[in-house]
């Protein structure tokens, strides 16, 4: 595990650092870009923000899929894109604090430079009630209005990926959350609405796709899961607080950020 510092980006097939322009001329040659982030963390949007402006500047007709808005906003987020809504707004009409609930400011640069651009803004997401409903009692405990929104296809075959989620289910046992099968359960239909979202939105175009670290580490979140869908070629990008270790593994590349 080779120590690189702040602002390193590391290619994990050669294990060196490439520089920012041969990460955007590789990046140029696929149709998925997953990017990576600790949600509270301002270096992690800077950081994306980055290689959207310069995807955008290369392919105006570039997509943004974000993880922090469901798929009910789709037309609130369409009015963004079109300079139609002002911030308090959209804040309010996508229920911002209620859904994703994160500071606002933290996302606020990226969404400013998509509605200044007109870049198309796909929000990914399930309603977010669902999946903590799931966790507790599985599909069953859903609503016929609220079993509209599943996947078509939930793959929970994946060993290494439950292996992680189990993991993650030990370190956070929440409070009547007992089931580790119905809590992975949720998780699979959460990143599988998530590719789906991807694949039926992708058409011709290029998408870059934020979503929190956990999602793309390994690639069996959410980007294995688009791949099964549309056999298109996808990089994942992670992002790493300096001080921090991580396998070479985790993903195509590793961005060491500030820890701020």
């Amino acid at each position: 595990k080779p120590a690189f510092s702040e602002g390193a980006v590391i290619s994990s097939k050669t294990g060196k650092a490439i520089s920012f322009e041969e990460l955007i001329d590789e990046l140029s040659k696929v149709r998925v870009i997953f990017i990576g982030e600790k949600h509270t963390l301002a270096a992690h949007h800077e950081v994306q923000l980055a290689i959207i402006k310069r995807m955008y500047l290369k392919d105006p007709d570039l997509l943004v899929g974000m993880e922090m808005f469901d798929r009910s906003y789709q037309g609130i987020l369409e009015q963004w894109r079109c300079g139609k809504l002002e911030q308090k707004d959209f804040l309010q009409k996508t229920h911002w604090y209620a859904n994703w609930k994160y500071d606002f400011a933290l996302y606020s640069d990226i969404l400013d430079y998509i509605k200044r651009n007109h870049i198309r803004l796909i929000g990914l997401n399930i309603p977010f009630h669902i999946p903590p409903k799931i966790a507790v009692g599985g599909i069953d405990a859903l609503l016929p209005e609220e079993k509209r929104y599943l996947p078509k296809q939930i793959d929970t075959s994946n060993a290494s990926h439950r292996a992680y989620v189990q993991q993650v289910f030990s370190e956070h046992r929440m409070r009547g959350r007992q089931d580790f099968e119905h809590f992975y359960q949720a998780q699979c239909v959460w990143e599988e609405i998530m590719a789906e979202t991807i694949a039926e939105n992708l058409g011709g175009h290029r998408m870059i796709v934020l979503a929190g670290n956990g999602h793309i580490i390994h690639k069996f979140g959410i980007p294995d899961r688009v791949v099964r869908r549309k056999k298109n070629e996808i990089r994942t990008i992670y992002l790493l607080p300096a001080g921090t270790e991580a396998e070479l593994s985790i993903a195509d590349y590793i961005w060491v950020t500030s820890s701020r």
